[in-house]
């Protein structure tokens, strides 16, 4: 349906969890987050691939792709999935990971520099709030500049 004459229609993101990681919880607590926030979240489960991911991405027109994993091991699963995006015609789409995204403790920093060399726009630390990737997102995609401010379209 097209928008109506004075409203734009939401921006949509794609969000799941990767590989063989069945944690559901957080991702159903993204979509709630990213949904009230007044986005179009299309969300494609638990134990997801690369492919799911840009597959969805590209039939929901999405502006994001947000990952999550929780079972550490989201470097493997996550290797080359930039290079697939552009592939698959998703050049400029934003990249997002979070969660227990290695296995255990690491620097930070140097996880963080790992995912962005994958090709990440933005890598989250355990325990980030949701609200901290909605600030991002809005940022990121200059939602503000394009008429989106405090919750809406002007």
């Amino acid at each position: 349906m097209p928008a109506r004459q004075g409203e734009m229609e939401k921006i949509a993101l794609v969000i799941g969890v990767i590989g063989a990681d069945v944690h559901a919880i957080g991702n159903k607590i993204l979509e709630d987050a990213f949904s009230q926030a007044g986005f179009k979240v299309v969300n494609i489960g638990v134990l997801s691939s690369q492919k799911e991911f840009i597959q969805a991405a590209i039939k929901s027109k999405a502006q994001a792709i947000i990952v999550s994993s929780l079972y550490g091991h989201a470097e493997m699963d996550c290797s080359g999935m930039r290079q697939r995006c552009i592939e698959a015609g998703l050049d400029n789409i934003l990249l997002y990971i979070g969660g227990n995204i290695v296995v255990g403790k690491q620097r930070w920093e140097e996880v963080e520099a790992r995912f962005k060399e994958l090709g990440f726009d933005r890598v989250y630390p355990p325990g980030t709030s949701p609200s901290k990737a909605i600030k991002d997102l809005r940022e990121d995609l200059k939602m503000e500049s394009k008429g989106y401010k405090n919750g809406g379209w002007r």
